[in-house]
């Protein structure tokens, strides 16, 4: 699947002229492919194939503007005819450019098909590309194709700058940073921002067709960017890279893509309805076949079937009428992708409905083996589906050594194989999901709703009232003047807000949102060596149309809205309830303000560009959470939600 992705990254960008911003670029691909953003930056680490060029990169592996650049070491012969065993291809240059004059008299190939220039782009794993494809990527990479700009004409005062050759220099004579597109003059520069006659008939004589040469000022500024200083590949960003990821959660970029399904939906319901950034499907799984028009995705007839035959390892395609290639991702000649809930090992164990992804190896007799499971000890892996899938998702890792059978291997996650490292025998792998039925989805929802039911016997906070927990979902509790949360709330409300008028304080009482926030706080403290973690109650104003939905839900700031992006994408947390009084939005009547517990933990300084807290400096872990000034925050960044829980509404004015 992974050389399926990046074949298809490098055609997109072949037909862009080698070109596009890494969010485009993205955008792209969803319109043929279900990308998974992990797949897609492990792809763009093959700096053989890509570089990328990020204004951003100070602060992070790969930002939404990050241009990504399609590159090759694959040049033009220069003299086909004298050379022996040549690496290059024997192709005519005019005809690369866009027309050879000469036609069928021409003495240099026009084939790309020849045994020799077919061995080539095997060898350089281009033989998928098309002729117009190949050609443009030859363009940008091969430095004698394209003529140069004349550096002397870009210094010195006089018309042809300082340039002695004039109108005989072969090179062409146009502003360098026109083609930069980073004139400061504009249309005042001095210097041409256009290819003139002599510049014409330099790209006429080097046989440019009039559709490349509407598109040489691209081609000419990813030249200059690929030499320039300020290009890096994912490759040389991959160290960097470790440094900002983290184990995905459900805050995480991936997991607020549009392609996922939506965990409360498949349950029972999603309460931010049309506002949710995911899928709405009744399904942890949809299969999905782009439509003629080439934009369109429809769901594919009997989805549960395909399910099935994806779900065995055995299978290579589905049954039926419309069978569906697992490895291309195609039926037929159109695309076919397959949408599904997060990952299992992102959510907590209690968590229905995610997906279980288990993996497999093949053994000598061709039987798909999972990792970790057998009842023959010799065929028992140190390593189990669990823990592969862990480091899948962390990007961290490309290769994992493990034994089995007394014998030690190692499993390349991005090729799908693991190799014997003695005897350098290679094993197919495969990362196939544990198939759920329709009926299954309805039994672990009818389970689900009765442990929920029976919330009474899970163990709550002391100050609850009990005769009040919620047969489902979640219960409103008014407060008493006189209840002992009542005072405290008001006391830390009144400190910055001492003209405001208390109209009510009610508590939030959900037992599955407290219970994920529990099992939160173990983890961080088992990370913590045991020792406890710093938990505060801190403000969040909001709209009176998200309070039901951030009840049973919990806070997403995709869909809650974004309380400034000073110190990173999540949501944002206030010391004061002065700051958070401005974002609880009135509407011509009280305000509506959460009181949360948070489980800030260990915090650092934020940054704009964070989409999760950094790594710690010296030492192995990530931060909790960021903050605006570390040694007196007023403001709180959360980027995973199981850190939070919505215990008190405030309604005020």
């Amino acid at each position: 699947m992974a050389n399926v992705i990046s074949n298809h990254i490098l055609k997109v960008l072949c037909n862009n002229q080698c070109s596009l911003e890494f969010q485009h670029l993205d955008g792209v691909l969803r319109q043929s492919f279900t990308v998974d953003e992990r797949l897609l930056r492990r792809a763009l680490r093959d700096s053989a194939r890509y570089r990328v060029v990020d204004e951003d990169s100070a602060e992070r592996a790969l930002s939404p503007g990050a241009l990504i650049i399609a590159v090759t070491s694959l040049r033009i012969c220069k003299d086909p005819a004298k050379c022996a065993r040549c690496e290059d291809l024997h192709l005519c240059r005019y005809l690369v450019c866009g027309k050879c004059r000469f036609g069928n008299k021409c003495k240099n190939s026009h084939d790309l098909k020849s045994a020799h220039n077919s061995a080539l782009l095997k060898n350089k794993n281009l033989q998928f590309l098309d002729e117009a494809q190949l050609f443009q990527l030859l363009l940008l990479n091969d430095p004698s194709l394209v003529p140069e700009i004349c550096s002397h004409y870009n210094k010195g005062n006089g018309e042809h700058g300082s340039c002695k050759y004039q109108t005989s220099c072969t090179n062409l004579h146009v502003c360098q940073h026109f083609l930069q597109d980073d004139c400061k003059f504009g249309a005042a520069c001095k210097r041409a921002h256009n290819f003139d006659a002599t510049a014409m008939k330099i790209l006429n004589g080097r046989g440019f067709s009039p559709e490349n040469i509407r598109t040489l000022q691209k081609t000419y500024k990813n030249k200059f960017l690929l030499n320039s200083q300020t290009d890096k590949s994912i490759s040389k960003g991959a160290e960097k890279d470790k440094q900002v990821k983290r184990q995905h959660s459900s805050n995480s970029v991936s997991e607020a893509d549009r392609n996922e399904i939506c965990l409360y939906f498949v349950r029972k319901g999603c309460s931010f309805k049309e506002k949710c950034v995911r899928v709405h499907h009744d399904r942890p799984y949809k299969w999905e076949i782009l439509d003629k028009d080439g934009v369109t995705w429809r769901h594919f007839p009997n989805e549960e079937d395909v399910e099935s035959a994806y779900c065995n390892p055995d299978n290579n395609t589905s049954f039926g009428p419309l069978p569906v290639d697992f490895t291309s991702m195609m039926c037929g000649e159109r695309p076919v992708r397959r949408l599904s809930t997060a990952s299992s090992v992102t959510k907590p164990p209690h968590f229905i409905l995610t997906t279980e992804w288990l993996w497999y190896w093949k053994d000598d007799q061709g039987q798909w083996i999972e990792y970790g499971q057998g009842e023959d000890e010799k065929g028992l892996t140190s390593i189990s589906s669990k823990a592969l899938e862990n480091v899948y998702l962390s990007e961290i890792e490309t290769e994992i050594p493990f034994n089995l059978g007394g014998n030690k291997y190692v499993l390349n996650i991005k090729d799908m194989f693991q190799q014997n490292l003695r005897y350098k025998t290679k094993r197919e792998v495969r990362r196939r999901p544990r198939f759920v039925s329709t009926q299954d989805v309805k039994g672990k929802s009818k389970s689900d709703a009765s442990e929920t039911t029976g919330s009474s016997s899970l163990e709550v906070p002391g100050h609850w009232d009990k005769a009040a927990l919620p047969s489902f979902s979640y219960t409103i509790v008014p407060l008493s003047s006189s209840a002992p949360d009542y005072k405290s709330v008001n006391l830390l409300f009144k400190r910055t807000m001492s003209s405001s008028t208390i109209h009510s304080i009610k508590r939030v009482q959900n037992p599955s949102l407290w219970r994920v926030f529990k099992w939160q706080r173990e983890q961080m403290k088992e990370k913590n060596g045991g020792g406890d973690i710093d938990e505060r109650y801190l403000f969040h104003g909001t709209d009176k149309s998200l309070i039901n939905a951030i009840c049973e839900q919990n806070f997403d700031w995709r869909v809650c809205g974004i309380h400034g992006s000073l110190y990173g994408k999540g949501s944002y947390f206030a010391r004061d309830a002065k700051y958070s009084d401005t974002y609880a939005k009135s509407r011509g009547g009280p305000k509506m303000m959460f009181v949360a517990l948070i489980l800030v933990g260990e915090f650092t300084k934020g940054s704009s560009s964070f989409l999760r807290p950094p790594q710690k400096p010296q030492k192995a872990g990530f931060y909790d959470s960021c903050v605006d000034n570390p040694s007196n925050p007023a403001i709180f960044v959360i980027f995973e939600k199981f850190q939070i829980y919505p215990e008190y509404i405030i309604e005020y004015s």
